[in-house]
């Protein structure tokens, strides 16, 4: 299935570079846009902007320790999809100093205890990517990643069509995060 150019309707026929593979569908997510047009061109560290920040709901920090932070990541895998976050700048975990490692790892556990109240997921993701090849989409601020995942939630849309489908905004989430983490 795609979609004409010319007259904006369905058109359906067979993929002429495959036998048996159709034409791939299209799902769009203009709201994506704001991200991949200027993640390679920002200036500055969105963490330590939100760090620095005086309202915590529009940067979307959750919680606020002595040497680490909770934000919600802003382009989710799931619900509660939060990412731990030395104040310092540091691109490396070797380079965190103890007592802020320290608190990440309290932080994590914090945020454990949250997720599992919240959410009542099947398990944890809890993992971090150092350095750009890594896959680590900010490579120059470390931070760990902490998110809630259920048996098979990860669907033909998100595999297939690289497209998440969330139950709830983000302002939702950080309402929930904020409160349970603040208790």
């Amino acid at each position: 299935m795609i979609f004409s150019a010319t007259c904006g309707e369905i058109e359906f026929r067979a993929n002429p570079l495959s036998a048996t593979l159709p034409w791939m569908d299209y799902l769009w997510t203009p709201w994506r846009y704001a991200y991949v047009s200027t993640a390679e061109k920002a200036v500055g560290c969105v963490f330590c902007d939100a760090a620095a920040g005086t309202d915590d709901r529009k940067n979307l920090i959750v919680y606020r320790g002595k040497h680490c932070f909770i934000i919600l990541n802003a382009y989710p895998y799931t619900p509660g999809h939060v990412m731990i976050v030395p104040y310092a700048h540091l691109d490396e975990l070797r380079k965190v100093p103890p007592d802020a490692a320290s608190e990440m790892m309290h932080l994590s556990q914090k945020t454990e205890s949250a997720l599992r109240d919240l959410y009542h997921p099947d398990g944890i993701n809890l993992g971090m990517n150092i350095g750009k090849a890594a896959g680590a989409g900010i490579a120059g601020h470390i931070h760990m990643h902490e998110l809630p995942r259920w048996v098979a939630d990860s669907n033909f849309v998100s595999v297939i069509g690289e497209t998440r489908i969330l139950p709830e905004t983000l302002d939702d989430t950080w309402k929930k995060m904020h409160e349970a983490l603040h208790d």
